[in-house]
């Protein structure tokens, strides 16, 4: 299964969820493959951290920015791996683009703001794009550092512009604004193993990970 977790705009907490995704896979028994499609490498910098504590299970995590290259190493290494995440994006970039063509599932996470939801646009049309090159391509929109309240107006109103989009399929598993999904990835780990574990955290990225796989 090849995931790509992007978006075209900037903030929206994507390595931190391809971060907490990639791990999670791998507790769960899985020969997982992260690539950081940012020339940022903020997930290759997470998954260094992870290796330097000595953190297990370990994983294999590669940078490629570029996007002939990403499409070149998938293509030649996806046998070798049961999950490959894919953390592309912050802007339209070739990794972006490469990454769309290869993935069976992308996953658009944004955050309950009005310039996160009118971002989604833009991933709409790269959505129709690729669409149009391959069949298969299954696009998914989470809510991401959601307002904590149940009822929240903003989160609500997120949801239902999203609803329009028929390019996604709405998730309803939100993930909430918790200190520890950044505090989490920020130490190469999940939520799944921080010590002392914030369960409600660890709820909901187990409630995406078991819908997207």
């Amino acid at each position: 299964m090849i995931v790509t977790i992007g978006s075209t705009k900037g903030g929206v907490g994507k390595t931190t969820i391809a971060v907490n995704v990639a791990i999670a896979r791998a507790l769960a028994g899985r020969d997982v493959w992260l690539i950081d499609g940012d020339r940022q490498s903020s997930a290759q910098t997470a998954i260094r951290i992870r290796a330097e504590a000595g953190h297990v299970p370990g994983i294999a995590c590669a940078t490629y920015p570029d996007g002939s290259i990403l499409r070149t190493q998938v293509q030649q290494q996806v046998t070798k791996f049961e999950d490959i995440i894919i953390d592309a994006g912050g802007r339209d970039s070739t990794a972006l683009r490469a990454a769309l063509l290869l993935s069976d599932i992308l996953l658009v996470p944004f955050q309950p703001r009005s310039y996160d939801v009118w971002a989604l646009d833009d991933m709409a049309a790269l959505i129709e794009d690729a669409r149009g090159v391959r069949d298969g391509l299954r696009c998914f929109a989470v809510l991401n550092c959601a307002d904590p309240g149940e009822r929240s107006t903003d989160n609500t109103e997120a949801a239902t512009a999203v609803a329009t989009m028929p390019q996604f399929a709405y998730l309803p598993t939100p993930l909430r604004r918790r200190k520890a999904f950044a505090n989490a990835a920020g130490a190469g780990l999940s939520v799944l193993e921080l010590k002392p574990q914030d369960a409600k955290a660890s709820a909901e990225l187990n409630a995406l990970v078991s819908i997207l796989f």
